[in-house]
């Protein structure tokens, strides 16, 4: 049975709406996780996804700043919206959605960028970034009434050599530095999560998701990162088809500066 799920940091879905109806008409996904929506539950655009056949929502947002919605075509669950560091921020929200065989607990994230200063002591924009991403250890992929676990979204951090455009050039700059990356995957193995688009691109290829405004010409320059994550308990890993990281909607009308990702799985 097949099944996908998509990822994308969409920069205000109310703006977006277009790019976002595009995406789903095109590729379908069952479950499509959305981050940085900039927008009260209230206002969220309901109507038009339920239109496009997306009648389940969950929606987790606030007033211009961060957010997180989670929409499918078929029935998903709220399970939780946590609010990590104190701060009340919307940036995390957890549901069910039944898929093949198994229970998929669904998580959709949206990490703080960390500002410009890669110094805690002095910017307390990454020194959030850095609690956090500790935090993030009691999300954990055994969870034991789920079956299986996934964990998607802007991330916000590029982990790998290769998952930027430049590791030497970027190893100062907030997104790749050490204390950040090496944090990441301690948090990644801690919770028992396999970082599904490197089961399928390997380590020595680049992966970008993110590719900044600042460029003039961002396809010319390539000066991109992998911010996007797509992540599941291991016992999904045997059903995982495919990874399609959708490059060309950089170049849609108005777009955002990240791109879809979509995992397809093959689920009995």
């Amino acid at each position: 049975m097949p099944f996908s799920i998509a990822t994308w940091n969409i920069n205000s879905v109310r703006l977006r709406m277009p790019l976002v109806e595009r995406l789903l008409l095109e590729h379908q996904p069952d479950v499509l996780c959305l981050q940085e929506t900039k927008c009260p539950d209230d206002q969220f655009p309901s109507a038009a996804f339920r239109k496009l056949g997306y009648t389940h929502l969950a929606i987790n947002g606030q007033k211009g700043y961060h957010g997180v919605a989670t929409v499918a075509r078929r029935p998903i669950e709220i399970v939780e919206k946590r609010a990590f560091c104190e701060k009340g921020d919307c940036r995390h929200l957890s549901t069910r959605v039944r898929a093949g065989a198994f229970d998929i607990l669904l998580h959709n994230f949206y990490v703080p960028a960390g500002g410009d200063e890669p110094d805690p002591e002095i910017n307390w924009k990454f020194r959030h970034k850095l609690d956090f991403v500790e935090e993030m250890r009691s999300i954990r992929a055994d969870y034991a009434d789920a079956g299986a676990s996934i964990l998607v979204g802007d991330l916000n951090i590029a982990p790998l050599e290769n998952d930027v455009w430049s590791h030497r050039q970027l190893l100062n700059v907030v997104s790749h530095t050490p204390v950040e990356t090496e944090n990441f995957e301690a948090m990644r193995l801690a919770g028992g999560w396999v970082d599904l688009m490197r089961q399928k691109i390997p380590a020595e290829e680049k992966i970008f998701t993110w590719w900044s405004y600042r460029a003039r010409d961002w396809e010319l320059s390539n000066r991109g990162r992998r911010l996007d994550h797509v992540w599941s308990s291991p016992n999904l890993v045997p059903s995982l088809g495919r990874i399609d990281i959708l490059r060309d909607a950089r170049s849609w009308e108005r777009p955002s500066d990240h791109v879809p990702v979509i995992a397809h799985f093959d689920l009995d």
